[in-house]
């Protein structure tokens, strides 16, 4: 059996600690025993993005905030559906994860990094969503996706919680352009926060997606959540 190697941790603003670990060619992010991220499993990363961003391909200037670098397959996705007007952010927690996407994860990023529409922050997206919000239409965003945890709680950052409560879903709400999407990734259903997101005031679809992008393999969920 191929080992699994440790190539490098991350501390988290909360404690606890991520690991980047490679088995063969494959890479993991672990929290503690949950496995955060792998290079194998993409096809919900990459739908998250599909599915939000494929209305705005002949937006022009459309803007897109993205919650989490992750290793890159979200980001990716939404560069090949948008189009050259377009503005893309990503608040990234951890300064690590950066790093990690400029090496030893570059092979999965290629070139997306250097993308003349990409902003990269190293912020909360807490913090991105109230600037956002307070700006107005002019620095509001088309669509928002946010893949900052394991699910719409706070497992790997307690901050998180706010984010997917409704104070969260609020500002959420407020940084977006009329018509524009809340997409929503997670490892798992959670009927409740559907709810949660109706009484925010969003028109809500929840979708199941396969983590390998194709028919076989464990579902992922993706909530599609559109300001009226």
């Amino acid at each position: 059996m191929i080992p699994l190697m440790l190539l490098d941790t991350a501390d988290l603003p909360d404690g606890g600690t991520l690991r980047l670990m490679r088995r063969g060619n494959d890479h993991f992010i672990l929290f503690g025993r949950n496995e955060l991220m792998s290079s194998r499993l993409k096809g919900s990363e990459e739908a998250l993005a599909s599915l939000s961003c494929a209305p705005l391909k002949d937006r022009s200037g459309a803007r897109v905030l993205i919650g989490g670098l992750g290793m890159g397959f979200t980001l990716r996705a939404a560069q090949a559906l948008l189009n050259r007007t377009a503005h893309i952010v990503v608040a990234e927690l951890v300064p690590k994860i950066l790093e990690w996407a400029q090496g030893p994860l570059a092979h999965l990023f290629h070139d997306s990094l250097s993308d003349p529409r990409l902003s990269v922050r190293l912020e909360d997206v807490r913090d991105s969503l109230l600037a956002a919000a307070q700006g107005g239409s002019a620095t509001g965003y088309d669509a928002i996706l946010l893949d900052v945890d394991n699910g719409p709680d706070g497992l790997i950052h307690l901050a998180n919680d706010w984010l997917y409560g409704a104070a969260g879903l609020r500002a959420a709400r407020a940084a977006l352009r009329p018509g524009g999407m809340l997409a929503i990734w997670s490892a798992y259903d959670d009927p409740a926060f559907t709810d949660r997101l109706s009484r925010a005031g969003f028109a809500v679809d929840p979708v199941k997606v396969r983590a390998t992008g194709g028919r076989k393999g464990a579902h992922h969920m993706i909530w599609l959540a559109r300001k009226p």
